[in-house]
């Protein structure tokens, strides 16, 4: 006999406890892969967030699983803050700005890396963010293109390597970090569009990098 559909078993929500753990375990691990890489001591990310050593396996159960949830949740955050930029009228380009200021803070050259040859670069949870980010990021720029702002010669690779460079500094020299905003400004500044009484700008030399480009290297 089917059983009806008031007497088949709920699935059980995750208890708030549960949840605010996990959040807490992600938060402490990106803090963690920022400072010292992918290898940093599991036991050592559970000390950061608060929780036990089971509790961290028991929400990821290998480092891959925690590393690919780092990288998702931090490029759906980024990809949130695309979103809003989108959905607010105004100038285009100063909303392209804001949210290449948001990705700098987030630090993202210092986590996609991370899912090099020994992570499933594949997964479809990573494809997924991966796509969504992409595809705000050309919409972004699209914009600000349409409004005359933005020149015409640049594409999303060209500033995901510029972030790139920015935020990570030279190996030897003091921390770059409080320069970072900006250096990406000046960046940023140049990326306008020429105005009608502005000199005409230099040919960029070779050919706009694209976001598979990125991967590929």
């Amino acid at each position: 006999m089917q059983t009806a559909p008031s007497e088949q078993r709920k699935v059980p929500r995750p208890r708030a406890d549960a949840v605010r753990n996990r959040e807490r375990i992600v938060d402490a691990a990106r803090e963690m892969f920022v400072l010292y890489g992918p290898q940093s001591p599991l036991d050592e990310i559970a000390r950061r967030a608060g929780v036990g050593n089971a509790t961290v396996y028991r929400n990821f159960p290998d480092r891959e699983a925690l590393v690919r949830e780092v990288v998702c949740s931090v490029l759906d955050r980024v990809a949130e803050n695309a979103e809003e930029a989108l959905a607010k009228d105004g100038d285009a380009f100063a909303g392209l700005s804001r949210f290449m200021h948001v990705v700098a803070d987030a630090k993202i050259n210092a986590l996609c890396p991370m899912m090099a040859s020994n992570f499933d670069q594949h997964h479809p949870d990573l494809e997924a963010a991966r796509h969504r980010i992409e595809s705000l990021v050309e919409a972004l720029m699209a914009r600000a293109r349409a409004a005359g702002q933005l020149r015409g010669d640049v594409a999303p690779g060209d500033l995901m390597v510029v972030v790139a460079q920015l935020s990570r500094p030279p190996a030897g020299t003091v921390s770059s970090e409080r320069f970072v905003h900006r250096h990406l400004q000046l960046f940023l500044d140049g990326l306008r569009a020429d105005g009608p009484r502005a000199p005409a700008r230099p040919v960029l030399p070779g050919t706009a990098p694209t976001l598979e480009d990125l991967r590929q290297n």
